[in-house]
């Protein structure tokens, strides 16, 4: 029994040593693994329960229930998404219990993408609040989709 309770005390050493800003981006980068491999309750795990999505699409403001229900069909098809973060910076309130980020997403059906977003400390858990999809517009590009989409986005 002493050892498997060193057995475990050793393994979980290494999550116990990760610097905030480590946790974050360990719970984000299992987040994107989930979608990747089409794993509908680890990924669904993450956000916490009041948490918000916001999509590509300005119409796309979805509660994680809203968000499960659209997302579901691609999950149980297996035909989800694969985002492959990089350039990411994470940044935390005072108390250390809110958390705010923003990445670069290579994504296979988006081209470049940008997600942001904010994790909120739930006891030892961080879990997803908001999270924020774009695909950013070169600034020279801006003016021709503005008159595509309309000023009103509409």
């Amino acid at each position: 029994m002493k050892q498997l309770l060193l057995i475990l005390l050793l393994l979980a050493e290494p999550a116990l040593a990760q610097s905030p800003s480590g946790r974050v981006a360990a719970v984000l980068d299992d987040w994107h693994r989930a979608a990747a491999l089409a794993d509908e309750p680890r990924y669904f795990a993450h956000f916490s329960a009041n948490a918000v999505f916001i999509g590509t699409d300005a119409s796309e403001r979805w509660t994680v229930t809203q968000f499960r229900e659209f997302a579901r069909p691609h999950f149980q098809r297996k035909t989800t998404w694969d985002f492959k973060p990089r350039d990411r910076h994470i940044d935390f309130s005072k108390d250390g219990k809110i958390s705010w980020f923003d990445e670069m997403l290579d994504t296979t059906n988006l081209g470049v993408c940008r997600g942001s977003g904010v994790l909120v400390l739930d006891g030892r858990e961080w879990k997803i609040a908001q999270y924020n999809l774009s695909i950013p517009i070169p600034n020279a590009m801006a003016k021709d989709i503005v008159t595509k989409i309309g000023v009103n986005g509409k």
